[in-house]
């Protein structure tokens, strides 16, 4: 797509359900873009026209239906039928109370520092490849990306919530792959490509910097090259004095 998009996400957190899935699948069929499933129940899922599906796991709530009770009637569904090569787990916390989703998983908000500890239990012990920090409907703290961010070893960051300005789309990615859909809820889809402008502009000042120390590395590497081929020209000169001698 020209706008640089990563992915298409199809989901929902209501109303979510096979023949929804599969209209948007349809009007999605003509761009040349990764489609990822994100299934809020087993009712909606689909194997066929999706590049990954992303089962979630909320991490911050007492149900156990929304940890892994829903999955496992999935299995148990469809169990013969399942894609397991573009299955992709991933830990949900989601951070605001009013939204659709934590209304529905009874989700608990929880501090700075539960939050980090939450994604690092996820990766590290649970070994989910992927973290999801949900604020869907409000921009989110950046301070608790960045701190999740910077305790994370191997999981991918995603962000969604509030992501409706270049500003916004700037601030959140240096620390996450930003989800936007709220730019286009709330402005129309012509403002998608303006937030993106924001992601862009980070990722370049990102290039930028590899570049600048990349460069720093080549001229301290050029200065250590100096110096031995200096090193060597003065061990040349001694061997030649003693070989007069």
């Amino acid at each position: 797509m020209e706008t640089d998009t990563d992915a298409i996400i199809v989901a929902g957190s209501q109303n979510m359900n096979r023949n929804n899935v599969l209209e948007v699948l349809r009007m999605l069929k003509n761009y040349d873009v990764p489609v990822v499933l994100k299934p809020s129940n087993p009712n909606c899922l689909i194997y066929k026209g999706v590049d990954w599906i992303f089962v979630q796991s909320v991490f911050n709530t007492d149900v156990s239906k929304f940890i892994n009770g829903i999955h496992v009637d999935w299995i148990k569904r469809d169990s013969k039928e399942i894609n397991w090569d573009i299955v992709v787990p991933e830990a949900l916390i989601i951070l605001n109370p009013k939204c659709a989703a934590a209304k529905i998983s009874k989700a608990k908000p929880i501090p700075k520092e539960d939050v980090v500890a939450t994604a690092v239990l996820a990766e590290r012990f649970f070994n989910m490849p992927s973290v999801y920090i949900e604020y869907s409907g409000t921009y989110g703290d950046p301070a608790i990306v960045q701190a999740v961010k910077e305790n994370l070893k191997k999981a991918h960051l995603f962000y969604g919530g509030g992501v409706n300005t270049k500003e916004r789309a700037e601030e959140m990615s240096k620390w996450a792959t930003i989800v936007v859909g709220n730019t286009i809820y709330e402005n129309g889809t012509m403002s998608f490509t303006d937030t993106l402008h924001g992601t862009l502009l980070q990722q370049l000042r990102e290039i930028q910097g590899k570049l600048h120390r990349l460069k720093k590395v080549r001229e301290k590497h050029a200065a250590e090259a100096g110096w031995r081929e200096r090193l060597e020209t003065v061990k040349q000169e001694i061997r030649k004095k003693k070989e007069k001698k």
